[in-house]
């Protein structure tokens, strides 16, 4: 009726889960594997022998592990962590325990670096021991592995990323320069529309510039194939990441029952979403090897790429680090863009005088561009704080250890995961006074001349795991907040009655951390701005 247990697999599978299984936040409803009660009853037994086998600590030569808060026995620190948001937790615990913690979840091992100097010395200078990135079981399960913001550090993974390093240095960056426009003018133009959801209306501009520097595809709603495909599956994976969403990721050893046994549906959830991620590696580039065939292909990387493949491994590995780039950028700048107009809302007097800096520079007759980014040292200040202030993945993607390390007197094991808390450095109040405002002067020196902080890079991540498209990044962001801000206006929406409707500003995520909805008024600042906009637009 099914197939044996493989037991000496199942042993094996325990030893590699200890080096590099994923906890961060306690357990959610797990929808998809815990159909009946005896299988509740069944998965609890089998996870408690199961963490008992792996609870212990390690220590080397007498040193312990980072300070932290003392766990319970078995599920060790697991309560302590909240669902959403740990990096606020993380930063409390600094207060405490210092700028290097650690914590233990089911016997895996979770260290926190909470200031630059700790992610320096480990993550920088050591990058050869803590670049790797732990697995995920249902990660295996759906063949991701090939996904570089969360593959691990082999030959494939070191493949895609030369290949995204060359096309997205700096100087690649500045021939995107006028793509960046056409797409803003763009969003300009579907924000004065009042589609009523502006997220919406990010989430397409986003899609559509990332599409075109990838693949020099031009996206013409949300519910383009590829764009749908790439969304739904970043957004799987990172369902996929949260403790307890699958409990194949805590015990590993269920991915070797048998596919009829209650509770094993997420074999076919990963079946599926195997072919989801397929989808995404191959589709897009299809589309540009026809339109190069027919002579129709724009300006890209791929298009730049594929000129310079002449294997078949070539070309998978190209596939995969387009596919890795498009998909991983789905959501990114629509947090940071999202993050603006909820600023432009509750801080008028920021809107006030970004404006009237612009003004200065263009005299309201033309829209800003990249030559007048000089002459705005407000607005750079304004989206350097965007960064900061709200950072959008202030945990990011986990590091793990490939070997036993001892660092300022503490050991850290083998296998151990490793974590830069970015909320933490940003919100340093010794370097940030305040850190909790939105200022932008903070950026600026008593001249108000534009202050180069290095600490800022923290938003893009750390050693070789640093974010290879940050130089866009910089270049798309800058040209977002100037054309918004020399065109529209944001205000608080209003009632059927003319009362303003109250905009909490309030801020979730677990992986992502982006503005709760609100509404808000979006108006073109005045005549001649709606001329510019349509002027752009045609």
């Amino acid at each position: 009726m099914g197939a044996e247990v493989d037991f000496k697999s199942i042993r094996q599978d325990v030893k590699k889960a200890r080096e590099n299984r994923l906890f961060s936040s306690p357990p959610s409803p797990l929808i998809y594997i815990m159909p009946t009660s005896y299988s509740n009853l069944f998965f609890l037994g089998a996870g408690l022998i199961f963490c008992i086998v792996l609870h212990r600590r390690r220590q080397r030569n007498g040193l312990s592990r980072p300070p932290g808060p003392r766990g319970l026995p078995v599920i060790g620190n697991l309560l302590d962590i909240p669902k959403e948001r740990s990096w606020l937790t993380y930063s409390e615990w600094a207060k405490t325990y210092g700028d290097i913690i650690s914590i233990e979840v089911f016997g895996q091992v979770i260290v926190v670096l909470q200031s630059p100097k700790a992610v320096r010395d480990l993550l920088d200078k050591k990058g050869a021991i803590y670049s790797d990135r732990p697995t995920l079981p249902f990660y295996e399960l759906a063949k991701w592995g090939w996904f570089l913001p969360m593959a691990r550090s082999d030959d494939q993974w070191r493949a895609g990323r030369r290949a995204l390093e060359r096309g997205l240095r700096p100087s690649s960056a500045l021939q995107y320069r006028p793509m960046f426009k056409a797409r803003t003018h763009e969003l300009l133009q579907r924000l004065i529309a009042q589609s009523g959801n502006f997220k919406d209306d990010l989430e397409q501009y986003e899609s559509a510039t990332n599409m075109s520097i990838a693949y020099g595809y031009d996206v013409q709603s949300n519910d383009d194939k590829f764009v749908k495909t790439a969304r739904d599956f970043v957004r799987m994976t990172q369902q996929a990441a949260l403790p307890g969403s699958m409990l194949v990721n805590d015990l590993p050893f269920l991915k070797y029952l048998p596919d009829w046994l209650p509770g094993t549906g997420f074999k076919v959830l990963a079946k599926k979403s195997c072919e989801l991620g397929e989808e995404v590696i191959n589709g897009p580039l299809e589309f540009v090897k026809e339109a190069m065939s027919n002579g129709t292909a724009k300006l890209s990387l791929a298009v730049d790429a594929l000129r310079e493949v002449h294997t078949a491994k070539q070309e998978r590995d190209l596939a995969i680090a387009l596919g890795s780039l498009h998909a991983a950028a789905s959501d990114s700048m629509v947090a940071v863009l999202s993050s603006l107009f909820l600023v432009l809302v509750l801080h008028p007097s920021v809107q006030e005088k970004a404006q009237k800096e612009l003004d200065r520079v263009t005299g309201g007759t033309r829209l800003p561009d990249y030559e007048d980014r000089s002459s705005l040292p407000y607005l750079d200040a304004l989206c350097k704080e965007l960064l900061r202030w709200q950072m959008i993945a202030p945990l990011a993607f986990p590091h793990a250890t490939i070997e036993d390390d001892v660092y300022d007197g503490y050991f850290i094991p083998k296998g151990s995961l490793v974590m830069a808390n970015g909320w933490s450095m940003l919100h340093d109040p010794t370097q940030y006074p305040e850190p909790d405002t939105f200022k932008p002067e903070r950026h600026l020196n008593a001249d108000g001349a534009f202050i180069d902080d290095p600490t800022m890079n923290t938003v893009f991540g750390f050693g070789k795991r640093i974010c290879p498209g940050r130089h866009l990044v910089d270049q798309k962001l800058f040209i977002a907040v100037a054309l918004v801000l020399s065109t529209l206006t944001f205000a608080k929406a209003k009632d059927a009655n003319g009362n303003e409707i109250p905009v909490e500003g309030t801020f979730s995520g677990n992986i992502l951390n982006q503005p709760d909805p609100f509404q808000c008024s979006i108006v073109p600042r005045n005549q001649a701005a709606l001329q510019l906009i349509t002027a752009a637009v045609e």
